[in-house]
This record gives structure tokens, C-alpha cells and sequence, in this order.
């Protein structure tokens, strides 16, 4: 069963910022579209099955790579916390 997935601030900040760099360096909104179609992904990936990224050396804490990003997150009982990107 799927679990809830909650973005912290850092995470939505890193993630905006994320998409705006690509959307000024391409000129185009296209890549920006896609890459966020790969994070919404990724998360549902995640929400699906927590233990799917590699630990890191904080306990709880996984990464899952999105391209040449990675998503940090930590798994509690109900949720899933989006740490940063």
C-alpha cells in the first residue's frame, strides 16, 4: 500500500529552483515538463515501496536518483518525508 508522501519546504525550493534553471537555460519549458513528470514519478516509485532508494548514513534516511538529481527522504510509519532534491 502506498503511502503518503509530504514535500518539505527544502524540497519544494530545491525543486522549483531545479526547474526554473532548465526552463532559463533551455528557453523552453519542455525539459522542465518532463524532468517534473520524472520527480512525480519517482515519488510514487517511493511512496509504493520506501525502501526502494540506497541508505544513506543517516538512519531513515534513503536517496533515489532522478537523473542527475537525487531525492532525499525519510520513511516514517504513515508518511514518507521529502527531505531535499
Amino acid at each position: 500500500m502506498a503511502k503518503a508522501v509530504v514535500w518539505s519546504l527544502r524540497a519544494k525550493t530545491d525543486r522549483r529552483n531545479i526547474l526554473e534553471y532548465w526552463h532559463k537555460r533551455n528557453k523552453s519549458k519542455l525539459y522542465s515538463r518532463k524532468l517534473f513528470r520524472l520527480f512525480q514519478e519517482a515519488v510514487q516509485q517511493i511512496s509504493e515501496n520506501s525502501a526502494i532508494g540506497k541508505p544513506t548514513s543517516l538512519l531513515e534516511v534513503r536517496s533515489y536518483v532522478v537523473k542527475d538529481y537525487l531525492i532525499f527522504y525519510e520513511n516514517f510509519k504513515d508518511h514518507i518525508l521529502i527531505l531535499t532534491v
